[in-house]
């Protein structure tokens, strides 16, 4: 196909009829408000490149840094092993409680329960609490009963329920907490219900808050036991483990804060109280208490060699639903926290800035933004109007080191690379769209959806049903801002295409293609209704 020498072919003006007329409006309105609206817009994201830029360079050097010279986490505080006391016998322990809380698990629930059951600590020094929330009548009763059966074996378990939802998890842990015995108990450890800790966990974090009394929080590393179940799981593990890998290594090696993960994780009991205990204000409340714990003083530290094993979400449909709480929590709690954060007088102005601009302002907000915005929106834009630019450097140059420092994380995956930055701006799409919904407090800011965990359950049930094609409804595939977006970058691209010089059409085409799959459902691994 030849290139054609002018876009103003794209809608003659001199033509009679439609397309003459659409391209006389085009060229009314391009100069006077497209134009200026555009080069703003190219300024902006430009300006937010350069701050994520500036940030994945500083998180870059700092973890070298540490791993190089920095110390491990056991030669930055005290630690060691908690030691037998003939005279105190097991009352020289501390007492540690262990909340599990869950909704409907069913596929999953025996793993956490076990895993629980399993943790090696003196059997009267520790309680297990399952904070069963599930509707679903049939499950209570399984979830009950697995309960009953550690129970018979001697364990310390506690199976409580709620008759309601009210703030959800935040809600449940708060509830759980509420009761008598856990009065006499010093720490307390968190696993959502597809986690299932090691035996020797707590005798790795306990020590860290037994010997520290300035530590509130213990945080652990998640392992991923379905990565490689689909190349969804694979794009997530990439993200996650530039999180743990770099994002909670830094902020544990140099101002002691990041954000609890909500799991894998062991809380000093009187730190989370001071702290305010539990809220449900937001769909991220353990960033929430995390923020607050910090503003009181309290230090946190991150055990990366420390992992807990758990599933990532391995259905488009359960993928977007946690993407929009993660995004959508932590820009509703910002709003809510900015000026607090600010007027405290406890941590440092250093630390404060961190917490605001860094954690925050680039990693909450700008990234997610800027991802979208400046690769499927304003870039593919300028496409249509050539009196709008953008440099070199903030076209290719910092997206691909950003995109180098991210992927870093898993050197396996590297060959995946592409697939990734394809696969981030799609998901950026909702990702901004929650953020949105978090700082304007718009109608979806506090939806909880609790992310759906599979199991070994597809595994299980594919073999009986190979021979019979599962009906799928349209409904349940096609995705509609997916779709608009990419047939949006599809238009643009054979714009340029056919007009530009900028050879934008190779990555347009590449990401429209990446929308349409999206959008038509044929993204990880889908489970059809019965």
């Amino acid at each position: 196909m030849d290139r054609l020498s002018s876009p103003s072919n794209i809608f003659p003006a001199g033509r009679d009829g439609v397309t003459g007329q659409i391209g006389l409006i085009w060229q009314v309105i391009m100069e006077p408000l497209i134009v200026p609206v555009l080069k703003l817009l190219v300024v902006v994201c430009l300006g937010m490149s350069i701050m994520l830029f500036i940030e994945r360079v500083y998180m870059g050097v700092v973890i070298v840094f540490v791993k190089l010279f920095g110390k491990k986490p056991y030669k930055r505080y005290k630690w060691e092993p908690i030691k037998d006391d003939i005279e105190l016998g097991n009352s020289a322990y501390p007492m540690v409680l262990v909340q599990v809380p869950m909704y409907n698990e069913k596929e999953v629930y025996q793993l956490s329960i076990g895993a629980a059951c399993g943790l090696s600590w003196p059997s009267d020094r520790i309680i297990i609490q399952v904070l069963d929330d599930s509707t679903d009548p049939a499950i209570k009763s399984l979830v009950e009963v697995e309960c009953q059966r550690w129970a018979s074996k001697g364990i310390n378990i506690k199976y409580e329920i709620r008759d309601n939802r009210n703030g959800y998890k935040a809600g449940a842990l708060k509830e759980g907490m509420k009761h008598s015995y856990v009065k006499q108990c010093d720490y307390v450890a968190i696993f959502d219900a597809d986690f299932q800790p090691e035996p020797d966990f707590l005798w790795r974090t306990i020590p860290f808050l037994a010997h520290n009394p300035e530590i509130a929080l213990v945080q652990a590393r998640w392992k991923f036991v379905n990565s490689d179940e689909c190349l969804m799981t694979r794009m997530q593990e990439m993200s996650l483990d530039y999180h743990f890998t770099v994002e909670q290594e830094v902020g544990s090696a140099t101002y002691a804060f990041f954000g609890f993960n909500g799991t894998a994780g062991v809380w000093r009991i009187s730190a989370v109280n001071e702290a305010g205990g539990w809220k449900a204000r937001t769909t991220v409340e353990d960033m929430d208490l995390a923020v607050r714990a910090s503003l009181k003083g309290w230090k946190f530290v991150y055990v990366g060699d420390l992992k807990v094993k758990n599933e990532l979400p391995s259905t488009f449909k359960a993928y977007r639903y946690q993407q929009h709480r993660w995004s959508c929590g932590p820009a509703n709690l910002f709003r809510k926290m900015a000026i607090e954060i600010v007027k405290n007088k406890k941590v440092s102005v250093w630390k404060k800035c961190y917490v605001i601009y860094s954690f925050f302002f680039v990693r909450k907000i700008v990234a997610h933004i800027v991802t979208f915005l400046f690769y499927c929106v304003v870039l593919p834009a300028t496409v249509l109007v050539p009196e709008v630019t953008v440099p070199k450097w903030g076209a290719v140059y910092i997206p691909s080191v950003v995109t180098l420092l991210n992927a870093v994380g898993t050197p396996r995956s590297l060959h995946l690379m592409v697939f990734w930055i394809l696969f981030e701006n799609v998901m950026s799409l909702h990702r901004t769209k929650a953020t949105f919904i978090g700082l304007l407090e718009a109608g979806r800011v506090n939806e909880w959806v609790v992310t759906e965990k599979l199991g070994d359950a597809l595994k299980a049930k594919l073999p009986a049903k190979a021979t019979k094609k599962p009906r799928i409804r349209i409904g349940e595939r096609l995705h509609l801002l997916e779709l608009c977006a990419g047939a949006y970058l599809f238009f643009c691209g054979c714009y340029d295409f056919a007009f530009g010089k900028n050879r934008y059409y190779i990555f347009l085409f590449l990401q429209s293609i990446a929308f349409f799959i999206a959008g038509f459902g044929y993204i990880g691994t889908f489970v059809p209704h019965s």
